[in-house]
């Protein structure tokens, strides 16, 4: 089933929340407000679980409730952000597509700046971070570091210091949907695409509550999907550490015979197991290499599904068919007590998969 032209929302916002409870009210009162204010009411919020260990989904549920055009999305599992983003991309309506995060270190409020670059001609607007207040010096140190790394090497541009905090048109998001990546970053996709790609610079805001979900070892993963989905500089600097191990190998293999020739005994046979532990590290680091685009051929050819989604909820009356309101302060104190409202009956959008009831 698809939907009327008219039921198409003017803008979509895609959410992923991973623990994400104490932020979600704030979230969605900032981004209903400025979403009243830039797409005139037609708009929708798809919030999606990425598998949350706290009360995230029952919050979602809530919040959905009490607000027509909230979408509550709920994975099978923890996914990650870049498929969490992904599954709500794969449900989202709109005509323009916003990507945020929902702790608020990216201010709803850009979003007007956003769409008026949308309006001038722009295909993609993403914000570019002009400072990243709240977060640790060793943060800001190796992303600076990591950004200006991948711009060397990745044979694609990728704009300098920015996340997936962008707003895209439906023709880049449909796109972006047909890509079969499985390791995705997203940032680099989205430029791969091409056309024409706008800025809007901000600065990043502290989290408004909770703690980041983003572990050292998710942001090495991450970095590792950038670097070896946009690059193949690993892999050529690899096969140059094997053609200066032979050539070092085959001047050693010259010395000696010299040496048995001229009778002269060898010299250096430290030198020489140093020589050797040198490039037999180096063969190991190249074999790691090697490994690293190996896996991603391995998890591309399994062709599994990107992400699986168990149940999505939306309260029955559409938006643009009610008149747009504020959320109310006790509406966000119902969604902080997660108990929704019983005479609000919730729909399940055409082709997702039915809840299944516990037990069975």
């Amino acid at each position: 089933m698809t939907d009327k032209p008219a039921d198409k929302p003017r803008l979509s916002v895609v959410a992923p929340c991973y623990n994400e409870e104490r932020a979600l009210p704030c979230f969605l009162e900032r981004m209903i407000a400025a979403c009243q204010e830039w797409a005139n009411g037609a708009y929708e919020i798809v919030l999606v679980n990425d598998g949350s260990r706290d009360d995230t989904w029952a919050c979602m549920r809530a919040l959905a409730h009490t607000n027509p055009g909230v979408v509550a999305v709920n994975l099978s599992r923890n996914h990650g952000h870049q498929l969490a983003v992904s599954a709500g991309l794969s449900l989202a309506r709109g005509e323009r597509v916003l990507v945020i995060d929902a702790d608020l270190q990216d201010p709803p409020e850009v979003l007007g700046a956003m769409m008026t670059r949308m309006d001038e001609g722009a295909d993609v607007v993403y914000g570019r971070r002009r400072a990243r207040v709240g977060e640790s010096t060793f943060k800001r140190a190796t992303a600076h570091a990591f950004y200006r790394l991948l711009g060397k090497i990745s044979e694609v541009a990728i704009p300098l210091d920015t996340g997936d905090f962008r707003l895209m048109s439906r023709d880049i998001v449909n796109r972006l949907i047909a890509m079969p990546e499985q390791d995705r970053f997203l940032r680099g996709m989205v430029a791969w695409l091409g056309g024409h790609q706008a800025e809007v610079e901000y600065d990043r805001d502290p989290r408004v509550a909770g703690e980041t979900g983003y572990s050292l070892g998710k942001m090495i993963a991450l970095a590792v999907a950038g670097v070896t989905g946009f690059s193949t500089l690993p892999m050529r600097l690899a096969g140059l550490f094997t053609g200066l191990g032979v050539m070092v190998g085959i001047g050693i293999a010259f010395y000696v015979l010299h040496g048995l020739i001229s009778g002269h005994a060898v010299p250096g046979w430290t030198s020489l197991a140093l020589v050797m532990v040198f490039f037999s590290c180096a063969q190991l680091a190249c074999l790691a290499v090697m490994s690293l685009y190996i896996s991603r051929i391995f998890t591309q050819v399994k062709q599994r599904p990107l992400f699986l989604i168990h149940e999505v909820l939306e309260c029955p009356v559409r938006l643009g068919l009610a008149a747009p309101r504020a959320m109310a302060r006790d509406a966000s104190a119902d969604a902080a007590r997660f108990s929704p409202a019983p005479e609000i009956r919730f729909v399940r959008r055409a082709g997702t998969p039915p809840r299944r009831e516990p037990g069975r």
